[in-house]
């Protein structure tokens, strides 16, 4: 179950875990629950069964839903901000159109579950834990950062969250072995581990499948298919889109990703079978971005305009939530315009807040390597002669 919009919005960091103002609105919350059938095109199932198309969900978790789907963006718009004013440097991945796939799994687990995936990072992390400033900050490699600063747009973790990782694919083995020592120690909980259409291909990725199945590990192995990894179409690097099926001896499932609801449900199912013993899953969830691959890609050198503009208009993950809590008296129109109006405002002063904040020291260069106790007692730097001391 969803988390509480205050619970959201504490900062959770890395070393240290401060209290952040919650979103507040005017509107009244309650308590009672609504039920929602989604549509049959909501699954394809490979091997399994389709899961209930019911939802039952309280209208208090839809608003929350609605919340943090609607601060995610604002905290992505400011970060395309940022770094167009050159603020942020290097690699920044942002998620614009893709916000139903953290949202939706996120609101179906516990904090307990766990979940790793790829350098498309920054809403895991937001809903994970971690605190608006402490991701803006760190994209501009400030000392607040949720990494010291150190890590960036790629590198970013919480208690049960393991990044952020920016080699292709090296998080999906990761991942099975993040569900292996739940099963080993008997914890009852699952993994996601999440990847892009455009790592489906690797050999570590089918290497991972083999050694879940075996073991018959609780992994959700999640291929986020937005279309494009990097500049290059699905059906041109691939000889099967049918990314679902890629686990051939493990059941699958292929959801609609630009819809929150569908994937809520769809990891409430995903969760009950691999915690039940079943053993692993390979859930697809098609989703689509709306920027470039990073923000040194705009993004319409392989796509039209028109395919995008046509996405935004038609598929738009917080349209559709909005709409479905329209219809179901959930909340007014106003009460969702006093939402963003607040979630602007969140956002805004949380990014004064990481604007301001000093650079990390050099004396930080050679920390975090090893753990606390198990340091060598000389580093070596950038060249043989350049030398730190614990």
């Amino acid at each position: 179950m969803l988390r509480s919009a205050t619970r959201l919005f504490a900062a959770k960091r890395v070393a240290a875990f401060t209290p952040m103002r919650a979103l507040s609105t005017s509107m009244p919350r309650f308590s009672d629950k609504v039920t929602i059938t989604l549509p049959e095109s909501s699954f394809e199932m490979f091997n399994a069964e389709k899961p209930s198309l019911e939802v039952e969900i309280s209208k208090d978790e839809l608003i929350d839903m609605y919340t943090k789907m609607t601060t995610m963006r604002r905290m992505e718009m400011a970060a395309d901000g940022l770094y167009k004013a050159k603020k942020i440097r290097g690699f920044c991945h942002l998620c614009n159109g893709q916000e139903a796939v953290s949202i939706g799994m996120e609101a179906a687990i516990k904090e307990t579950d766990h979940v790793i995936t790829a350098y498309r990072c920054h809403g895991f992390t937001y809903l994970r834990g971690g605190s608006i400033e402490s991701i803006l900050a760190e994209l501009m490699g400030r000392k607040t950062g949720i990494s010291k600063g150190k890590g960036g747009s790629m590198h970013m973790f919480t208690p049960n969250f393991y990044g952020g990782n920016g080699i292709v694919g090296a998080q999906v083995p990761l991942g099975a072995g993040v569900a292996f020592a739940q099963k080993y120690n008997g914890n009852p909980s699952v993994t996601f581990a999440l990847y892009g259409d455009g790592a489906s291909n690797q050999g570590q990725v089918f290497e991972a499948f083999n050694m879940a199945k075996l073991w018959d590990l609780p992994c959700v192995f999640v291929c986020e298919n937005n279309k494009y990894g990097m500049g290059t179409s699905a059906n041109r690097s691939s000889a099967s889109t049918e990314y679902f099926k890629r686990g051939d001896y493990i059941p699958g499932i292929k959801v609609n990703g630009m819809d929150a609801l569908s994937v809520y449900r769809a990891c409430q199912w995903a969760k009950e079978w691999t915690v039940a013993g079943k053993g692993p899953l390979v859930m697809e969830l098609t989703t689509y971005r709306y920027g470039g691959h990073s923000m040194s890609d705009p993004g319409t050198t392989y796509r039209t305009r028109e395919e995008i503009q046509h996405m935004r208009s038609t598929s738009d993950p917080i349209t559709g939530m909005k709409a479905i809590m329209l219809e179901n008296g959930v909340a007014t129109d106003a009460d969702l315009k006093a939402i963003d109006k607040e979630a602007r405002k969140v956002v805004d002063e949380a990014l004064k807040l990481a604007e301001a904040a000093p650079e990390p020291s050099l004396s930080e260069f050679h920390t975090n390597i090893y753990q606390p106790g198990s340091e060598p007692s000389v580093v070596r730097g950038r060249e043989p002669k350049e030398l730190y001391y614990y």
